[in-house]
């Protein structure tokens, strides 16, 4: 249960870091998961590349 709580609280802390993610400024639910789906593509990039910002 630890190991899997860590991943989930370091996604969410990553996901954080996009602004317009942390505080919800769409009105239309599509939009904002647009946006959930772009920045997790970011992160997995990222993470993939070997940087990390």
């Amino acid at each position: 249960m630890g190991k899997l709580r860590y991943v989930v609280e370091q996604t969410f802390a990553l996901l954080h870091h996009f602004k317009r993610l942390a505080i919800r400024w769409e009105r239309r639910t599509e939009l904002h998961d647009a946006f959930v789906s772009l920045a997790c593509s970011l992160i997995c990039w990222r993470r993939l590349k070997g940087t990390r910002t």
